[in-house]
């Protein structure tokens, strides 16, 4: 606890927005082919993360040991998990299993670090991932990730390691975080006159993959927040730089610190940066964005999409991220702040929806209580992580993609405003709920009640 302490570093008072924690890390296992996953907490627990793992679509059952009072105090829950894991390893299903201890077993202290490195050729993961530990669902993300780049690195410390199934015979740049499936190809285009390619990305989708990304010429923080997978790439002597190519300022600074890193001859840089810059350009100015837009979410890459609004033309006043100010997000709040936008990490939903009534915006986008809190004051909302996340972000596709789902959203206030109206006093205080009679006023504590 307290490396994820180091790792994960939380503010004095404000709790960020966020889902459990260990659904991150559930999720990055269920996308890996050939992985299982066992989850060891308590009851009600499982079963939220699991149906919330469904309904983002995962397709495989979710392993889970139950256990009581008894079982925990005497130690039998680590021997049942380890029974569970001996029956789970099959190497013709399984190239790793993972287990996922969540609050209580980690404040009682089972230690997963004692279950086998290895049972009969499949890996065994196993991780604390409590709501008291790690602040929010992404940094689970890279609690597992990073565990896994460890076992890897370690693996191919000690031999030969088996080819990912696909490899780009360039030098590649390592990409960490999760993006929209074209954003990897857009990079691999701006990388190509550079004479490199976009490799695998972290978390991957096969174990393989993890090998490969480690064999990268440098990492890309896409998503600055994952320090346990920056500190494995750099164990591995592999550079990891900051930002990510969003519109224009961006993509030249990224594309500067990729050619320095990689001691790319400056005129090759350049001639990169004119090839990329130009459609970029062009793209944003066929794709004006006019408002005043607030920012919130807990994806990780809001600071991004803030950059990216801001060079499309649009107000941006507030930006907040439930992710942790790391070196890796530095670039980005600084040109922020210079454009006059105030950053806000580890960001509160009470600081978030301050920000909506004291700036006003066009349009609000964050998390779904802030989503909520706009459109009941007439104010156009969008869901970060369903509708932001969900489209590229990265060169010429970016700024047109967003473009679109923004002017699309702030077309609806006259839709807001029309709803308000017509809903004024209705689902607040008495009038919330169906009453069969008036409500009566209740005296305060201490305060004598007359009949």
């Amino acid at each position: 606890m307290m490396r994820t302490d180091a790792a994960y570093p939380k503010c004095a008072h404000d709790q960020p927005q966020s889902m459990c924690p260990a659904f991150g890390a559930l999720r990055v296992g269920l996308r890996m082919r050939r992985t299982a996953t066992i989850l060891t907490g308590s009851a009600c627990c499982v079963y939220g993360l699991t149906f919330i793992s469904h309904f983002y679509g995962a397709r495989r059952s979710v392993g889970y040991v139950p256990f009581n009072s008894e079982s925990l105090v005497k130690g039998r829950l680590f021997e049942d998990i380890r029974d569970a894991v001996l029956r789970l390893a099959d190497p013709t299903r399984h190239d790793a299993i993972v287990v996922i201890n969540l609050c209580i077993p980690t404040a009682s202290g089972v230690p997963l670090q004692r279950l086998p490195q290895e049972v009969a050729g499949v890996r065994i993961i196993g991780i604390d991932v409590p709501g008291f530990g790690v602040p929010t669902h992404a940094e689970a993300k890279d609690v597992l990730a990073g565990a896994m780049l460890k076992y890897a690195r370690a693996e191919a410390e000690q031999g030969a390691v088996a080819p990912p199934r696909a490899r780009s015979g360039k030098p590649t740049v390592a990409l960490l975080g999760e993006m929209f499936p074209a954003d990897p190809v857009s990079i691999d285009a701006l990388l190509d006159p550079l004479g490199l390619a976009a490799g695998p990305m972290v978390p991957t989708r096969d174990w393989r993959e993890l090998y490969g990304a480690l064999d990268c010429a440098i990492a890309a923080a896409i998503h600055p927040f994952y320090s346990n997978c920056v500190r494995e790439f750099e164990e591995a002597g592999r550079p990891v730089i900051p930002s990510a190519p969003v519109g224009q300022a961006a993509t030249a600074a990224w594309l500067d610190a990729i050619g320095a890193a990689c001691g790319i001859a400056r005129s090759k840089i350049d001639r990169a940066k004119n090839a990329a810059l130009s459609s970029i350009r062009a793209a944003l100015a066929d794709s004006p964005i006019k408002g005043r837009i607030t920012v919130s979410g807990y994806e990780g890459s809001e600071l991004l999409v803030a950059r990216l609004l801001v060079e499309s033309g649009a107000d941006v006043p507030y930006v907040g991220t439930a992710c942790p100010e790391t070196p890796w997000s530095a670039p980005d709040r600084d040109w922020l702040e210079a454009q006059g936008v105030q950053v806000c990490y580890r960001a509160s939903l009470d600081r978030d929806i301050a920000a909506v009534d004291t700036f006003s915006p066009d349009l609000a986008i964050g998390t779904p209580p802030l989503v909520q809190h706009a459109k009941s004051r007439s104010v156009p909302a969008l869901y970060f992580t369903n509708l932001i996340s969900a489209r590229p972000l990265m060169g010429p596709a970016g700024a047109v993609s967003l473009a679109q789902i923004v002017h699309g959203a702030m077309t609806n206030k006259a839709r807001f405003t029309r709803m308000s109206e017509f809903f004024t006093g209705i689902g607040t205080g008495p009038t919330a709920g169906i009453w069969q009679q008036a409500t009566q006023r209740q005296p305060p504590l201490g305060e004598r009640k007359t009949c």
